[in-house]
């Protein structure tokens, strides 16, 4: 095939072309928000709001409102919940989120059981299906990623200080308190943005994989947000060609490249891989 062609034909749909801005824009909010994640080791927290955000989407469903905004108002309130939960209580965080995940859910599922019916939407979202996206749907997922990313830049500095040093930044005046709820309120929101993308189920590898791989290669904080920017655009890119052309599902392609891409740094970056085995000088023998 003519390698132009092999490029160009598949953006003369308008659903790929819809589809592939879509998975870009997800995939670079989510690696920005990843990257918070796993330097403050919340990836269980993203897999709880997202199934935390499925009694929201059926409840929207059943009164017939946006299913965005069920979703959004379900994932922000769980994960703030979640946050207000750990501190009150004095229970482990992980403890905190297990109870909420698991009781949120079982909420969700009770709620989609009394749905007559084949319900496409809802099952979209537990599945995910990036080419399926409208064009409303793109422009709320643009709005949503749009101020996710703009509060994000606007308070870095403070987000990453409290993320390293919680004590530290206590100290210096800063909210951090504040800043934590805001920071599970942000990743709340990424989530609904990229449900429908990947699917409550996969969702959490959006946000944890791009990340991870990028603390394999790099170590300054801004590279890493940087390179896990990159992998996820390149991700995108690539498991929607593969969807295309071998007519696989577009989330799930989405998310094995992104694990192709974390094995590779794996097995040969510079930390962990061969290359750093080569790059450790020899071993002196004793005399």
């Amino acid at each position: 095939m003519d390698p132009i062609g092999f490029l160009v034909d598949p953006m003369t749909y308008g659903f790929m072309q819809r589809g592939l801005v879509a998975a870009i824009l997800v995939g670079v909010v989510c690696a920005v928000m990843g990257t918070f994640v796993v330097l403050k080791g919340l990836a269980f927290i993203g897999d709880a709001v997202s199934h935390a955000a499925f009694p929201g989407l059926v409840i929207a469903y059943i009164i017939g409102a946006p299913l965005y905004i069920g979703g959004a108002v379900a994932a922000v309130s769980t994960a703030l919940a979640i946050g207000l939960v750990t501190r009150r209580s004095r229970l482990r965080f992980d403890t905190s989120v297990g109870v909420l995940f698991a009781g949120t859910f079982a909420l969700g599922v009770m709620l989609f059981s009394t749905i007559q019916g084949y319900v496409t939407d809802l099952l979209g979202y537990l599945l995910g299906n990036v080419l399926g996206i409208g064009v409303g749907d793109l422009i709320q997922v643009a709005i949503l990623g749009g101020i996710v990313l703009a509060i994000v830049l606007a308070i870095r500095k403070e987000l990453l200080f409290a993320t390293f040093d919680p004590l530290g930044a206590a100290a210096s005046g800063l909210p951090v308190a504040r800043l934590e709820y805001l920071l599970l309120a942000l990743l709340g929101i990424t989530i609904v943005v990229s449900i429908q993308a990947v699917g409550i189920i996969m969702v959490v590898a959006m946000l944890v994989t791009p990340a991870a791989t990028a603390q394999l290669l790099v170590i300054r904080f801004g590279r890493m947000m940087a390179v896990g920017v990159a992998l996820a655009a390149i991700s995108a890119v690539l498991g929607l060609y593969i969807s295309f052309y071998l007519n696989l599902a577009s989330g799930a392609s989405i998310v094995l490249v992104e694990t192709g891409f974390f094995v590779i740094a794996l097995l040969l970056g510079p930390k962990t891989g061969l290359l750093s085995r080569a790059s450790q000088p020899a071993a002196v023998a004793p005399s």
